[in-house]
């Protein structure tokens, strides 16, 4: 392999962001043309292929078919296919959920019983609670989409709002979920207990939970009241949600979880007469493909973050993190910008604790920081970096399902905000741990 180091290695994220987010902002803010979206000019899969076509660029030492292996083997990860095989189930789920009409008569339900003002922030709470028994964030944002799509459209609600709160509710329940891929690679590769761990989580996480609770009351206090007035529903066609919703809190499997839903609403939606049999498999077809953008960003930023770490990138910030932070509080600092960055790179939060683990492992040992502080400080990290960014899987399916962009969401991820503000303080403040 490859040792060499070098910040030339980070050019194509840096090739992406410039693409991606420029365009964005040329065409919406600088140069908006009438009718046009701007941060729909550029695809998030063309930015994406063209850091992936300079990463193949760089190295000259490697051959290209070489250079195709790597990526190969990037794209081999068992997460990856886990990732992509929930994507595609997720679709079909919420194909059917929409088109049978289970959603709708689930937003409608919730909404005749849900003071119009609470709305929003009983989203973000069900989702906090739902991923934390889930221990999925996509899992969750994709379950409980359909119903917050349905709920903004009913209720007259701001949907990037709606979807903000989503996207942050579910973040906060992966982030402390004990069965949370994340909370687990964590936990094994700094050696502590789930629990000790879940507690450090907990003491910076729940502020910032606390937090947006009271920003999510003042924006209902203070906006327009919801259009929450009588809606016709069908309880058998609601049924399936609440289903779900029992299944994820005792724990089940996300795969069991949405299958069983996606049988549920297929076989309520032809028993109730409000879909028939080809318009099953047709909106099961549509639903796959809107996961077509997720699925193919999945690939391409594994592929790309496989030929970085090759090339050296990764060793490069280690190394500009090591030579410069110092102390208890350095150390943390650098753990929390190590996971930060390696996220940024990877856009995997799984994959950016697994390849930061070493250096935080040294890190810890050689500053005395302990073992569950350390795993709590990168799992919170990525948290903070996966549910921002906006070629992430949990914005790319919220988008999808919401029908926005990535960016238009991201001025409501106020949970994540103030969870990297919480975890900042707890560094610079709390103990030297």
């Amino acid at each position: 392999m490859n040792k060499k180091k070098g910040a030339s290695a980070l050019l194509p994220i840096l090739v992406f962001l410039f693409i991606y987010i420029g365009v964005g902002v040329y065409y919406e803010y600088i140069c908006p043309q009438e009718g046009v979206q701007g941060f729909y000019v550029m695809s998030v899969v063309v930015a994406f292929i063209a850091a992936l076509t300079v990463a193949l660029l760089q190295n000259r030492t490697v051959s290209f078919d070489e250079k195709l292996r790597i990526c190969a083997e990037g794209m081999g990860d068992d997460n990856i296919l886990t990732m992509i095989l929930i994507f595609l189930l997720a679709g079909a789920f919420s194909g059917v959920a929409s088109a049978s009409g289970c959603a709708t008569d689930t937003a409608n339900l919730l909404l005749s019983i849900v003071p119009g003002r609470l709305t929003v922030l009983g989203i973000f709470l069900i989702a906090c609670i739902i991923s934390m028994a889930m221990g999925t964030s996509c899992g969750t944002i994709t379950v409980m989409g359909s119903l917050a799509l349905g709920i903004s459209r009913s209720a007259d609600l701001s949907l990037p709002l709606c979807f903000g709160a989503l996207v942050g509710g579910s973040m906060f329940g992966d982030n402390l979920s004990f069965i949370s891929d994340t909370t687990i690679a964590a936990t094994k590769t700094q050696g502590c207990q789930m629990r000790d761990k879940f507690r450090e989580n907990l003491m910076i996480a729940l502020p910032a939970a606390l937090i947006t609770c009271v920003i999510l009351l003042a924006i209902a206090w203070f906006g327009k009241p919801a259009a929450v007035g009588e809606y016709t529903f069908s309880i058998l066609r609601a049924l399936p949600y609440f289903v779900i919703l029992l299944a994820a809190l005792m724990g089940i499997n996300v795969f069991i979880v949405l299958g069983f839903g996606l049988v549920l609403c297929t076989a309520i939606g032809l028993g109730s007469g409000s879909i028939d049999v080809h318009n099953v498999f047709i909106s099961m077809g549509s639903g796959v493909s809107g996961m077509y953008e997720t699925i193919v960003v999945t690939i391409l930023a594994t592929a790309l973050s496989a030929l970085i770490k090759y090339n050296g990138g990764f060793e490069a910030i280690i190394d500009f993190i090591k030579k410069y932070l110092h102390g208890s509080r350095g150390g943390q600092l650098g753990i929390i910008l190590i996971s930060i960055l390696m996220d940024i790179s990877t856009a995997n939060n799984t994959v950016a604790i697994v390849v930061t683990a070493p250096i935080a492992t040294d890190i810890r040992k050689e500053y005395g920081i302990t073992p569950q502080r350390t795993a709590s400080l990168m799992d919170i990290s990525t948290c903070v970096a996966q549910g921002i960014i906006p070629y992430g899987a949990q914005l790319l399916i919220a988008a999808g399902l919401a029908g926005l962009s990535s960016i238009q969401i991201m001025p409501y991820l106020f949970y994540q905000y103030l969870l990297l503000v919480c975890v900042l303080a707890a560094t610079f403040l709390g103990k030297k741990s």
